[in-house]
C-alpha cells in the first residue's frame, strides 16, 4: 500500500468511503456480514483512513464502522465524520434540519457532536470535516451566532479532534473565500476531483485553489459514482489499446496519484473483488504521463457531449447583463451528464440576475464567441430546463 505522510502520521493513499457498503436489498439496511468483511479486508490490506458521516446509511455507517474498526488498536486506523452543516438551518435563534431531515429535533451542534463520538464509539475523530461547504451552506457555516468553526476548534483544542478540514461541492471561488476567511482554521480539503470533473465541473480549479492555501486534497467520487468504471465500448476501446490489461477504473485512479497535492483517494469499495483491485492498484506508483491525460479527455468527450467553451471571456466582455457565461456553460453541461444531482449546491446561493433566465437574447456574445457557440440558445435551454427540474 503507498503511504503518504500528513503531519506525523502516515495515511494510505487508498482510503474507504463508508457511504456505499454492500445492503440487504436496493436502499435497505446495511449488510453487516458482507459490509463487515470489506472493512476487514481494507484494514488486512495496509487501509488506514477511513471516511463515514452523519446520515451516510441513513445513520447506520458511524456506529457501524466504528464498531468494526474498534477491534484494532486505535493507533493503527484514522476515522473521519462530519458536521452536517448542508441539511442545517438557523432561522429565529432556532436550529433544525432541512431537506429529508426535516422535523427532526436538535438543541446543538454539541448535540450532533457528542451523538457522532457515542455512535463510533470514540473519543476522539483523527479527521473531522464541514459536511459540503458550499453557497446555499454559506450563511449557517458562517453564523457568527452559532460560530459552528469555532465550536470545532475548540473541540479541537481539547483533543477531541485531532485534523480540522472541510468537505465541498462549491464552486472554486466559494472555496476560496472560505479558507480566506477561517485562514489557519483547517488542514484538509475534500473534493469531487476524477479526470471527467476536472474540466466539467471546474474541480481543476478547486485543486489549484487548494494548493493555493497550502493544504492537501482528500479526493472523493474518483471514479464519479462509478461511471468511469463502465465506459461506453468507444471509450474503452481508446483506453484498451494504450493499456489492454488495464481495467477502465484503474485509469481514474491512476490520474488521481499524478497530482502531487493528492494526499487520500476515497472509494466506496461494496465487495471484495473491487477491495482487492483498487489495493493493488495502491501497491505500487504508476500514474498516468502527460500523454494518457491526452487519451483521457478524449475520453470525457465521448462521455459527454458537452459545449465546447474553453472560458476564453470573450462573450462576458460585451453582456450587457453581466453573465458569468463560461460558468454558466460548465454548469450546464454538468447538468446534462449528471441531472440536479450536484448543480443544485452551486445555484443555491446565486441571485436571479446571474441565472441564465436573465439572458436577453441579444446575440453579442455568440458574436464574440471563438468557438462559434450559440450562446443564447444555450442559456434558453439550461433555463428551461431549470424550470423544469
Amino acid at each position: 500500500m503507498l503511504y503518504k505522510p500528513f503531519a506525523d502520521l502516515k495515511l494510505s493513499v487508498l482510503g474507504m468511503g463508508n457511504m456505499r457498503l454492500p445492503t440487504a436489498g436496493e436502499g435497505g439496511p446495511i449488510d453487516r456480514e458482507k459490509a463487515r468483511a470489506v472493512i476487514e479486508r481494507a484494514y488486512a490490506c495496509g487501509i488506514n483512513y477511513f471516511d463515514t458521516a452523519y446520515r451516510y446509511h441513513g445513520g447506520e455507517s458511524e456506529s457501524f464502522v466504528g464498531e468494526v474498526l474498534r477491534q484494532y488498536p486505535r493507533d493503527t486506523w484514522y476515522l473521519a465524520s462530519k458536521m452536517p452543516g448542508h441539511m442545517m438551518n438557523f432561522k429565529d435563534g432556532r436550529l433544525g434540519f432541512q431537506g429529508y431531515l426535516a422535523g427532526e429535533k436538535i438543541e446543538s451542534i454539541a448535540q450532533i457532536f457528542e451523538e457522532q463520538l457515542e455512535k463510533c464509539g470514540v473519543d476522539y475523530f483523527d479527521f473531522y470535516l464541514l459536511h459540503n461547504v458550499c453557497e446555499s451552506s454559506w450563511d449557517f457555516y458562517t453564523n457568527e451566532t452559532l460560530d459552528v468553526v469555532g465550536y470545532l476548534l475548540e473541540q479541537k483544542k481539547r483533543g477531541r479532534i485531532r485534523h480540522l478540514g472541510l468537505s465541498s461541492h462549491g464552486r472554486a471561488d466559494t472555496i476560496d473565500r472560505f479558507l480566506t476567511k477561517y485562514e489557519g482554521c483547517f488542514e484538509f480539503v475534500q473534493i469531487q476531483l476524477n479526470y471527467m470533473d476536472w474540466t466539467l465541473q471546474g474541480a481543476a480549479e478547486k485543486y489549484a485553489v487548494v494548493t493555493a492555501h497550502g493544504l492537501p486534497v482528500i479526493v472523493m467520487e474518483p471514479c464519479r459514482g462509478g461511471r468511469l468504471a463502465a465506459l461506453p465500448e468507444a471509450a474503452e476501446r481508446l483506453l484498451k489499446a494504450a493499456r489492454p490489461a488495464d481495467s477502465t477504473a484503474s485509469w481514474a485512479f491512476r490520474f488521481l496519484t499524478s497530482l502531487p497535492n493528492v494526499q487520500v483517494v476515497l472509494s466506496g469499495m461494496t465487495t471484495l473483488e473491487q477491495l482487492e483491485e483498487n489495493a493493488a492498484l495502491f501497491s505500487k506508483d504508476d500514474p498516468t504521463t502527460a500523454p494518457e491525460n491526452e487519451l483521457l479527455q478524449k475520453v470525457v468527450g465521448i462521455l459527454a457531449d458537452t459545449v465546447p467553451c474553453t472560458a476564453c471571456r470573450y462573450c462576458c466582455e460585451d453582456c450587457p447583463q453581466g453573465l458569468e457565461i463560461p460558468k454558466l456553460i460548465a454548469m450546464y453541461n454538468e447538468l446534462r451528464v449528471d441531472g440536479m444531482n450536484l448543480l443544485r449546491f452551486n445555484l443555491g446561493g446565486m441571485a436571479p440576475e446571474a441565472l441564465p433566465a436573465a439572458c436577453i437574447g441579444c446575440g453579442a456574445c455568440a458574436r464574440a464567441c471563438p468557438q462559434g457557440i450559440d450562446i443564447p440558445g444555450i442559456m434558453r435551454d439550461f433555463a428551461s430546463r431549470l424550470e423544469k427540474a
